[in-house]
């Protein structure tokens, strides 16, 4: 196997890995922010493991100015996670997932704000692209019959965790220089401090079934992902890991399918390909047709 079809291989399993974190969460029946506690408790020993193996913790923890940055990124961290594991049960797993993508614009916004990046035209209209799109979630989800009274919440706290997912990847940016699953094992500590008042053990009769779904969550979806992840990133391109990073969303979509039998409406599917036609677009620089539209136009007067 050659380095550029690991590569593949490995983003492919991280994002199929990503798509059933929604079900384990639901599956646990435990609040939210204990849920978040153990997946990071659990996926931060996985990265101390894992430091431990690749020599990292020797002589390569950084200063205290990009600790401190880093622990900032573990709350962001820990505020993604919770609004995102919160949305599940109000919306869906799948429109919660799809919402959640448009966190690319979140991250090019912050990067405009505090970067001073330049927010582009056709950044601009893949944006008001996946605005639309989320306009025609909650239109569709407010139209279904079965749909929660609390669905709009849902969506609210996709969008929430798609900003705090942008800040923690802000933050990142800042640490260059730290190896990722050191920077890993950072913000999972810091995590464990901030929800440690949150810390609950699993209880009854299916304390077991819950024990180990944490412990997946934390060494599969937490521990393993990023290796794969990282290991993906340094063997293909920026365009590849764009490309395989939908398929994410579209196990979510199968996932929510399969388990819990929520399935998208029309307008609700509507938007989903809006929200990831303007996140595809906005990965690989596609330029929108407006132009060629306007020039197809007959002239009038």
């Amino acid at each position: 196997m050659d380095t550029r079809t690991k590569g593949v291989a490995e983003m492919t399993v991280a994002m199929l890995i990503s798509g059933t974190i929604g079900w384990l969460v639901i599956e646990t029946a435990m609040p939210v922010m204990a849920v978040v506690f153990w997946r990071c408790a659990l996926g931060g020993l996985a990265m101390l493991l894992a430091c431990a193996g690749l020599g990292l913790l020797r002589g390569c923890w950084p200063g205290r100015r990009k600790a401190a940055w880093a622990a900032l990124g573990g709350v962001a961290l820990v505020a993604n996670w919770y609004c995102l594991f919160s949305a599940y049960s109000h919306s869906s797993i799948a429109v919660a997932t799809i919402t959640y993508h448009t966190q690319p614009f979140m991250l090019v916004a912050l990067g405009a704000v505090f970067f001073g990046e330049k927010l582009g035209m056709r950044q601009l209209g893949w944006l008001v692209l996946a605005f639309f799109g989320v306009l025609l979630m909650v239109a569709g989800g407010r139209q279904a019959a079965e749909a929660s009274p609390t669905y709009l919440g849902g969506i609210a706290l996709a969008l929430a965790a798609a900003f705090f997912y942008a800040m923690a990847a802000a933050i990142t940016k800042r640490l260059k220089d730290v190896p990722p699953h050191l920077c890993v094992l950072i913000l999972m500590g810091a995590g464990v401090l901030l929800l440690w008042p949150a810390m609950q053990l699993p209880e009854g009769s299916g304390a077991g079934a819950t024990w180990g779904l944490l412990l997946m969550l934390g060494f599969v979806h937490t521990g393993l992902m990023s290796t794969l992840l990282y290991g993906a990133l340094q063997k293909i391109s920026t365009a590849l890991v764009g490309a395989l990073s939908f398929i994410y969303p579209v196990m979510a979509v199968g996932v929510d399918a399969w388990a819990f039998g929520h399935r998208l409406g029309g307008l609700q599917l509507a938007g989903a390909l809006g929200i990831l036609l303007a996140v595809a677009g906005m990965n690989f620089g596609w330029r929108l047709p407006v132009r060629r539209v306007r020039a197809a136009l007959p002239e009038q007067g």
